[in-house]
């Protein structure tokens, strides 16, 4: 079930309303009724990996408990690791497989070499990298003494497969989000008008800006080899609008959503394309993932201590790791890298926490440093996303070859690009989007304090025209591109 579809439009009214007529007075019942909802919401996708669920869900209940309850460290570790093992064995197997194996036999080739391990026909359990990472948070902040385990598995099996962020995140810690699910909790209004406010947002920018940015971003990203590097560039634009305004808009509905049932989720994006520095950048770009790799893998290596080879080294593991994270694919590893390579002058001459608040704080504008200096990390970030969208390195390689050639100083021809909207149009109303980020960059998400002090009928005027953009717009449902990771 999409956030952008007819479904969920139905699915979500009749579920707040029951979790707050019915389950109003009593929290067993109100977790009960999340349960059971988040498991129809997960299982109207795919019902038979909706036992995968179940099965992690209960297996770091029992392993957390048997690590709290374990008297020698070397139980504590047995226990750990059966739950680290299985959990990564089901994410290696659904998602890895093929990868490792394809890549063995082309290595095994180079010498001449034949391998015996075939293919496998497997889908990919959607949210299966969220809620492996929850559950392994969950176990290892318990091994850290950082959390105790709950006694409750409704409460336990709710924080894991809630719905609003059991496909796409954010990645919670059971550190945040569990002590909101075992507490009573009654109808905000003022909470509840927020959340809608976020999730009309997240909307416009999925269904008005990601899913038309999409459809040129495919079609250049497709048929590269028709197109002057001038528009190979737009393509790539085009992409990086696309990504953001897809992931950042689910995120919006998802903290939105969560809102309408008391329970406020951790934030994921704070503007990162207002970013000054790459280092900046992946503090303000899927913010619960980057600081789960940074609290799990990166520090336990030992994070910036040590040698500067200790530093290099344990900065290539983490974003390696991570654009491995978003794929089994060479291009996410090469992309990962990249990004390493961009942070790494940054950590080595100790400049990787100049930027720690959003851009002109306090002011309209920004100064020409800092528009030249978000300017330079955007052009970088662009960059790296040619290799996150390609199909294969290949194809990466050869895109930015045609851009880097005399086409680049040709003026992309709009009219070639026939796409269902106008690309200016398009170009336009992205531009709307980043006006109202830019203004709204010091808050929570864009919307959140936009038109308050403006008149009703004018505030109200704005919201309804969102509404009309967002039902023009509205056609084929379109996946969330972060379902398939």
């Amino acid at each position: 079930m999409f956030f952008n579809s007819l479904n969920f439009a139905i699915f979500l009214p009749v579920v707040f309303a029951l979790y707050w007529l019915i389950g109003n007075k009593y929290l067993r019942l109100q977790n009960i009724l999340l349960l059971v909802a988040s498991y129809f919401f997960y299982a109207f996708w795919d019902y038979r990996f909706l036992f995968l669920l179940m099965f992690s869900t209960f297996l770091d209940y029992s392993t957390g408990l048997k690590i709290h309850q374990a008297e020698t460290k070397a139980a504590k570790k047995f226990w750990l690791w059966l739950s680290i093992i299985i959990n990564l064995g089901f994410l290696g197997v659904f998602k890895y497989y093929n990868f490792f194996t394809d890549s063995f036999a082309v290595l095994l080739g180079e010498f001449g070499l034949k391998s015996n391990f075939g293919a496998i026909d497997v889908i990919l359990p959607v949210g299966i990298s969220f809620y492996t990472f929850h559950g392994l948070s969950y176990i290892l902040d318990i091994y850290w003494k950082r959390a105790e385990p709950t006694r409750n598995f409704i409460d336990y099996s709710v924080f894991v497969s809630f719905f609003p962020l059991l496909v796409a995140g954010p990645i919670e810690r059971a550190t945040h989000l569990l002590p909101q699910i075992q507490k009573k909790r009654t109808f905000n209004y003022p909470q509840a008008v927020d959340g809608l406010k976020q999730i009309l947002w997240g909307l416009f920018k999925k269904i008005v800006i990601a899913d038309n940015c999409a459809e040129y971003a495919n079609m250049i990203f497709n048929n590269y080899t028709h197109y002057p590097g001038s528009t190979l560039l737009l393509g790539a634009i085009f992409f990086a609008f696309q990504i953001y305004c897809d992931f950042s808009g689910y995120s919006d509905i998802a903290l939105g959503t969560a809102r309408l049932f008391g329970i406020e989720l951790i934030r994921n994006f704070a503007f990162p394309y207002f970013s000054r520095d790459i280092a900046e950048f992946w503090r303000r770009w899927h913010i619960s993932l980057s600081s789960w790799f940074r609290d799990y893998l990166y520090i336990p290596l030992g994070g910036s201590r040590g040698s500067s080879w200790n530093k290099v080294r344990n900065i290539f593991i983490i974003f390696i790791v991570s654009g491995l994270w978003h794929g089994a694919n060479w291009t996410f590893i090469i992309w990962g890298a990249l990004n390493a390579f961009y942070f790494l002058p940054l950590l080595l001459f100790n400049r990787n926490r100049n930027n720690l608040e959003i851009a002109a704080k306090g002011r309209l504008l920004p100064t020409i440093k800092e528009l030249l200096q978000m300017a330079v990390t955007f052009g970088l970030v662009v960059f790296a996303w040619i290799f996150f969208r390609a199909e294969n390195v290949t194809s990466a390689l050869h895109y930015i070859s045609n851009i880097c050639s005399r086409s680049l100083l040709v003026v992309p021809d709009g009219a070639t690009l026939l796409g269902t909207h106008h690309p200016l149009g398009i170009l336009a109303l992205t531009a709307f989007m980043i006006a109202v980020e830019w203004i709204g960059r010091e808050q929570q998400y864009g919307l959140a304090t936009l038109g308050l002090n403006w008149k009703r009928p004018l505030r109200w005027s704005f919201f309804i025209g969102l509404v009309i953009y967002i039902f023009y717009f509205t056609g084929q449902e379109q996946q969330f591109i972060y379902f398939q990771f």
